[in-house]
């Protein structure tokens, strides 16, 4: 050993929500589930076992060994065949070729293992030493039992957690009395992105497992097309998972909630080059087998996260390579499907046992926060733990992470309890954090660079919560899951490529079902080429702010979160916003903020900065001040764009749209004039004063609308409607005004 240092034809978008709920309309759906389950492919090795986040687990019988005989028959029936991805560098094999004796143990290291692999995969041309392993159990007097499959990796390549190793499982649950499969489990990327699972599968079906390129994140075929993951039954399709599907989250309805296999639903996902000690890891000295082209391929890879300006689009989608069968049964269907088949080895997991640790100095990644000062949280991957420590080796129900499966298998078989912090039942104690990440563009309704909408997300993205170093994937083109979240305060953050970061401070409450984190679950990403910071610190000032938002005039309410003073965000700069915030009295004061675009002559590059933040009715009055002025300037450079300088009444009643035109723009003056001196009655402190001039802005923003009616058919689209949103938003701020406790 070396002196090392050892660590511990596809659709082109994603499942719309319309698409899952035309496929589930009737059918009904359970609530989300999942509490702090176990891991699919367990990079940290420890965090697999269910419940563990909240101290728990669940009461089930006691398991033993089935008899060598049955074992065999059922890992030789259920031996399932494996789909891989044409681009897949890691197929499953034996570690025990890399084995080596250190202090007195069996390791298997991670130079020696990857580097191993590759010199052999490149000597033989194809994948070496083709297996894989099973160990069986039986719950105890009870005619449930299981039959594992384990899939050893050499190497894990995926954008937020590759590692050293990977280990990934599928558990086939069977009644002895009957010889029914009752539940596949196919483990997912960690304990906090549900597995991939289906309730009754076929009794004379092989299992069909669809392996994620690079990471092995397994989901499971058993519809018509064996190698296309379906998230839901649609035309004819059998759905590929029963699991539990969420509906406490309006925007998530009846989406099931598993990982499945994103780039077979038309998602396209980026892969991370590894680093170790700044470096590529092909570039490393003990590793002369690796080169660039052992890792997934260049056109799936992205350098960083952030070295995009804009989300990747032509990244390809999933397309099926080779396939693994059991080397003593034939498939027919996988020798139709795959390009190419290779046969596999079973392997009992006992033959295994001796190995006491796979290891390999830890690797990393960073995740972008957008504070006042851009920071990273870094988080570290070790190896992978032995599958024969984890709890699940014994007890496979741990690894059930629906819980309307779990409390089907509860209600069948007495050796799995039925505890409700295990069931669906726990809809009541979840301790899950669901979004759904989209992506914000212009919107065709608003004046150019001067309104937004949100539209699906073109690449997954990946979420960290402060409390795990483990990032998770979205899911169903943007769906955010992170279960086993304690109880607490936590910071959110959602990276994703070519995007600018976001990040936001949520409260998980034990009273509350689930934490929905964005502004009603969603959280909209901007692309990094048209982002503007905005910077906001109560150093310099006399309130103590504890919560800022972002609204567009279009798009709404895009951000709103917690904060200790100071806050960033980034926005769109084709946006116009209103930023808002409270203080530790629930004080409002709100600010118009009109970003300049990047790499613009107004200095768009440089953060957008609120340093001395106010709250109370003066900052509220100035903002309506600055919103109608802004508005006002746009109705008069409009109405000197039609080059009709024609001066009608101020009601606009005669002449036609451009006398409309200018009846608004007066009023909108009007408007200005009341607000300004409504800030200067606040900020003198005459309370009267401010009620009387806000009562007057009120008055004024009535005749706006009544000009605005008017004066529709003379200014552009974009600025009408502009004006109609920005009179909306002028109206609640003075209401604001006038309830605050403060001037």
């Amino acid at each position: 050993m070396s002196d090392r240092t050892a660590g511990s034809d596809r659709p082109e978008s994603g499942v719309g929500r319309r698409t899952v709920l035309g496929a589930l309309a009737g059918t009904g759906s359970v609530a989300v589930a999942g509490c702090g389950s176990n891991s699919g492919s367990d990079p940290a090795g420890s965090d697999s076992e269910a419940g563990s986040d909240s101290g728990s687990s669940p009461d089930d019988a006691e398991t033993g060994g089935l008899d060598p005989e049955t074992v065999e028959e059922l890992a030789v029936r259920f031996a399932p065949t494996l789909y891989f991805d044409t681009a897949e560098p890691w197929f499953p094999t034996d570690p025990r070729p890399y084995a080596t004796e250190e202090d007195g143990e069996t390791v298997v290291d991670g130079f020696d293992a990857f580097d191993g692999y590759h010199e052999q995969y490149d000597e033989a041309g194809e994948p070496p030493n083709p297996t894989v392993f099973y160990n069986g159990v039986r719950y105890e007097e009870s005619p449930l039992a299981v039959v594992q499959f384990w899939l050893y990796s050499a190497f894990d390549q995926f954008t937020a957690n590759f590692h050293w190793h990977d280990w990934e499982v599928l558990h086939v649950f069977v009644d002895l009395d009957t010889g029914d499969p009752q539940l596949y489990v196919a483990s997912s990327h960690s304990r906090s992105v549900p597995n991939n699972e289906f309730l009754d599968p076929d009794p004379d079906a092989v299992p069909r497992i669809l392996s994620e390129l690079g990471s092995h994140s397994s989901t499971l075929s058993v519809n018509e097309i064996p190698d296309r993951f379906q998230r839901v039954g649609e035309e004819g399709l059998l759905a590929d998972i029963t699991n539990t599907t969420i509906d406490t989250v309006e925007d998530l309805l009846g989406i099931p909630l598993a990982y499945g296999l994103p780039r077979d639903e038309g998602m396209r996902l980026p892969f991370v080059v590894p680093e170790y000690e700044g470096a590529p890891i092909y570039d490393h000295p003990d590793l002369p087998s690796v080169t660039a082209e052992s890792l997934v391929d260049d056109a799936l890879t992205v350098r960083s996260l952030d070295a995009l300006e804009s989300p990747p689009t032509d990244l390809p989608l999933r397309e099926t390579g080779i396939a693994f069968r059991h080397a003593d049964r034939e498939d027919a269907v996988a020798d139709e499907t795959a390009g190419e088949v290779i046969t596999y080895d079973l392997v009992e997991t006992a033959e295994l046992e001796g190995i006491s640790a796979f290891t390999g100095p830890q690797l990393s990644f960073e995740f972008a926060v957008p504070e006042a000062v851009e920071d990273a949280v870094a988080g570290h991957i070790t190896t992978t733990g032995v599958p024969w420590d984890q709890p699940r080796y014994e007890n496979p129900a741990v690894d059930v992470t629906a819980g309307n499966h779990r409390s089907e298998l509860a209600d069948r078989y007495d050796a799995v309890a039925a505890e409700e912090s295990f069931g669906d039942a726990v809809s009541e104690e979840i301790d899950a954090v669901v979004a759904r990440v989209t992506r914000t563009t212009e919107s065709d309704e608003a004046p150019d660079g001067e309104g937004l909408t949100t539209t699906d997300a073109v690449t997954e993205s990946f979420v960290l919560i402060e409390s795990d170093s483990e990032a998770v994937p979205t899911f169903a083109g943007g769906v955010a899951v992170a279960n086993g979240v304690p109880e607490g305060d936590h910071r959110f953050t959602v990276n994703g490529a070519g995007q600018a970061p976001h990040s936001e401070k949520l409260t998980v409450a034990a009273d509350e079902p689930v934490t929905v984190a964005g502004v009603d679950g969603e959280i909209p990403l901007t692309a990094r080429e048209n982002a503007r910071k905005l910077e906001l610190s109560d150093a310099d000032s006399d309130v103590d702010v504890t919560r800022s938002a972002v609204e567009d005039d279009f798009a709404g309410r895009l951000y709103d979160s917690a904060i200790d003073g100071s806050d960033a965000v980034y926005v769109h700069a084709g946006g116009a916003y209103t930023a808002e915030v409270r203080d530790a009295d629930d004080e409002v004061g709100a600010y118009r903020i009109n970003p300049d675009p990047p790499g613009s002559d107004g200095g768009g590059e440089e953060p957008i900065r609120i340093e001395r933040p106010e709250t109370g009715a003066a900052p509220l009055a100035g903002y309506v001040a600055d919103v109608a002025e802004e508005t006002r300037a746009a109705v008069a450079a409009a109405a000197a764009d039609s080059g009709d300088d024609t001066d009608g009444d101020e009601g606009g009643s005669s002449g036609g749209p451009s006398n409309a035109v200018n009846g608004l723009e007066r009023a909108l003056a009007a408007a200005v004039d009341a607000a300004e001196r409504a800030e200067e009655r606040a900020r003198a402190g005459d309370g009267e004063g401010t009620e009387r001039q806000l009562a007057n802005v009120l008055d004024r923003i009535a005749r706006i609308e009544e000009r605005l009616a008017a004066a529709r058919e003379g200014l552009p689209p974009g600025l009408a409607n502009a004006t109609g949103k920005r009179v909306e938003q002028a109206t609640r701020r003075v209401e604001q005004a006038r309830n605050a406790g403060e001037l």
